[in-house]
């Protein structure tokens, strides 16, 4: 029964050729590409003002120099977003639940911000492995523990989103199971268990929006220490 939870989780196959690029490429298409008219249909409207807001709220923090990852972070927040939401349909394959894609999606980005920095203000950047006033005998020892975090942070990304949209999946597929098992035997406790999921869902569906805006957003503070 445990093997059978996580078996939503393995990437989809068809005549032995991986589904996983076909559901990278899905987000792109669906939204409504910009024209050159002056006026705009509602949506692309609505698509360009949540972008614009997006985009203004997270470089506020930062200076000229970041301004240049506007295009980077905005469209990774809308993939992200569209991949979690998409997730949530049935007979649909999340991608984020790897843990093997969101690497791929935070070491380069986190690496890209460390060598920024390094590049632009080497001093201000190593000068974080060393907080200021430490005594003499901990020098040593905080240098390995802030080398230690700072290497951590893009394990740490990718694993924050993998683990929490993997325990919100499991979490609704065990209460439809419950729901299903229990209309036959209990039709009461099964409605209350469809209301529950309900409210799952809704939930799941605040949670896939946020953790591709704190993605996001952890990647911008990274880049303000650095830039």
């Amino acid at each position: 029964m445990a093997v059978s939870l996580f078996d939503q989780f393995m990437s989809p196959t068809y005549l032995g050729i991986p589904l996983l690029v076909i559901a990278l490429t899905l987000p792109w298409i669906l939204y409504p590409s910009p024209s050159s008219r002056w006026l705009n249909n509602r949506l692309l409207t609505l698509q360009n003002w949540f972008i614009n807001r997006y985009t203004h709220q997270i470089l506020t923090p930062l200076n000229l120099g970041g301004h240049k990852w506007a295009l980077i972070l905005t469209s990774l927040m809308i993939f992200l977003i569209t991949l979690n939401i998409l997730g949530l349909l049935p007979y649909t394959f999340t991608p984020t639940t790897q843990l093997s894609l969101n690497l791929a999606l935070a070491f380069p980005l986190w690496l890209a911000t460390v060598l920024i920095g390094m590049r632009n203000q080497p001093t201000a950047a190593l000068g974080h492995l060393l907080p200021e006033g430490t005594p003499t005998p901990l020098i040593p020892v905080l240098v390995v523990i802030e080398t230690i975090s700072l290497l951590i942070r893009p394990l740490a990304l990718g694993v924050r989103l993998t683990a929490n949209l993997t325990a919100g999946h499991l979490l609704m597929q065990l209460t439809s199971t419950a729901a299903f098992v229990l209309l036959s035997m209990m039709p009461v406790m099964a409605i209350l268990t469809t209301v529950l999921l309900f409210l799952l869902t809704l939930l799941e569906v605040a949670v896939a929006m946020i953790q591709a805006y704190v993605f996001v957003l952890l990647l911008s503070l990274y880049l303000q220490e650095n830039v």
